[in-house]
């Protein structure tokens, strides 16, 4: 209660009940107000009673419920949004992946045998829809990472095409074998051989980052797989916590390289912070 409590606050001061225009609070301290230039004391009145009504409203476990059902509302409609443009930047390929995990994993916490309390079954929830957000970074990044290669190589469709930067290295390296050329021009071509060398190895630097990326795909769909297998041949009642467990421990590592490449791909760059929601609200079919 204590996070939320300034949100509680400002609800209160300004809850109207439906089908008013002005909340109920604000009249009555613009009544005390104007009476209070007649006689100040009503001030300190209309300042109590203040203090008395945002303190009952505060303390009702039924307004608080209400505040929170909007917050998780605005949170889950701020997901969607972020997810959305995430997903609208992806090729089909990589959209239609994402999409076919996610429902994966919403089909998992339907599992009868994930676990018979709404408890466990949110707990899976909220780890599997931390699990799909990791993997739908980890997209994000590859395509962020095949796109910087395709640029360097000039639109060059493979990220193991790096003929075309070979090709200008042998030809500087055969221009400077010959003993004709000027002292400045020899030094214009070792200059390019250089930055050649250098793109060269970006180059591979960034192969290797897509092939750790489609690793770590790899591994969240036979992480969401062997934990649906458990689930449905565990007669352990401590099972879902170990597989909840499970699914916590694949993400920290994988979550904090994201980060670190968060400069290769712009749309992450504000898109990492916040927990994301479970992939299926108990007591609702609908997701996000």
């Amino acid at each position: 209660m204590l996070g939320r409590f300034p949100k509680y606050l400002a609800a209160a001061f300004g809850a109207r009940p439906k089908g008013m225009f002005i909340p109920p609070n604000w009249v009555g301290l613009g009544v005390f107000a104007l009476l209070g230039t007649l006689n100040p004391g009503l001030w300190l009145v209309g300042a109590g009673l203040e203090l008395a009504y945002l303190f009952t409203m505060v303390s009702s476990a039924k307004f608080r419920n209400i505040v929170d059902g909007r917050l998780i509302s605005g949170d889950r409609q701020g997901w969607t949004q972020k997810v959305d443009r995430l997903l609208a930047g992806l090729d089909s390929g990589s959209q239609m992946r994402y999409r076919a995990l996610e429902e994966r994993c919403r089909g998992m916490v339907k599992e009868p045998s994930i676990g018979e309390s709404d408890m466990t079954r949110q707990s899976m929830s909220e780890a599997l829809g931390q699990l799909v957000w990791v993997y739908l970074q980890l997209l994000v990044t590859k395509q962020a990472t095949v796109r910087l290669v395709q640029e360097g190589q000039g639109g060059v469709g493979s990220r193991r095409h790096i003929e075309p930067l070979g090709e200008r290295k042998a030809e500087l390296e055969r221009r400077l074998k010959s003993g004709s050329l000027d002292a400045d021009l020899r030094r214009s071509l070792e200059g390019q051989l250089d930055l050649l060398n250098q793109r060269m190895e970006s180059q591979r630097e960034a192969a290797a980052k897509i092939d750790f990326i489609d690793a770590e795909l790899a591994r969240v769909e036979e992480q969401v797989q062997l934990v649906r297998e458990q689930a449905v041949l565990a007669d352990d009642p401590d099972a879902a916590s170990r597989r909840i467990d499970a699914i916590q421990s694949t993400l920290g590592g994988t979550t904090q390289w994201i980060r670190d490449q968060k400069r290769i791909s712009g749309d992450l760059a504000d898109a990492l912070e916040g927990t994301p929601p479970p992939v299926l609200e108990m007591g609702s079919e609908q997701s996000r």
